[in-house]
């Protein structure tokens, strides 16, 4: 794959005009329960009602998060994109301890290889990915998730935006329906 013949599929579902922003990094516990709902979100809220946009948030503490990261962004390029990229994303979420340290700073994960961290993402998800991961200006994508929060003062995850601002009152353990009740109150918003 050369540099001018990629095209990274955004991590979006649904065309409503009420936009739900989910900035999360794929091993977090918190961010993998954010992650399950999106498909009961979006049968709840409705599809015409609601985008949903998954936003990358790599985090330094979660030690492989920048790779893991890289694989779901390349896994956007691949045929199917963003659906692709979904996929991955759920192998992963449903793996989350096989890419996880213990205290953030120990285990078998010591050990592994970033090739190790992609060949299990190719196991477990059944995409094969090392061929985008190498993509040499990916890292713009990846940037350009980074950037994106540095500029809305995201810092942890999961973090929620509607319509471009934080809800710091949203959480991963909300139910869908107190999600849907932020996106659209009773008035119609």
């Amino acid at each position: 794959m050369t540099t001018k013949t990629w095209h990274a599929d955004p991590l979006t579902w649904g065309h409503g005009p009420r936009v739900f922003e989910m900035f999360l990094e794929p091993t977090c516990p918190f961010s993998v329960r954010a992650f399950g709902k999106l498909d009961d979100l979006l049968a709840q809220a409705g599809m015409d009602r609601i985008t949903v946009r998954l936003r990358l948030q790599s985090q330094p503490w979660h030690m492989y998060s920048g790779v893991i990261v890289r694989c779901i962004l390349a896994a956007s390029t691949l045929p199917g994109g963003r659906e692709t990229a979904r996929a991955v994303m759920a192998a992963v979420a449903a793996h989350r301890e096989e890419f996880e340290f213990a205290h953030h700073c120990a285990g078998p994960n010591m050990d592994a290889t970033p090739n190790q961290i992609i060949a299990r993402i190719e196991a477990c998800s059944g995409v094969a990915l090392a061929e985008a991961f190498a993509i040499p200006d990916l890292d713009r994508e990846i940037k350009w998730h980074c950037k994106y929060a540095r500029q809305n003062g995201i810092h942890v995850s999961p973090t929620f935006m509607i319509d471009g601002l934080v809800q710091p009152s949203m959480s991963s353990g909300d139910t869908v329906a107190e999600w849907v009740s932020h996106l659209l109150p009773a008035s119609g918003a």
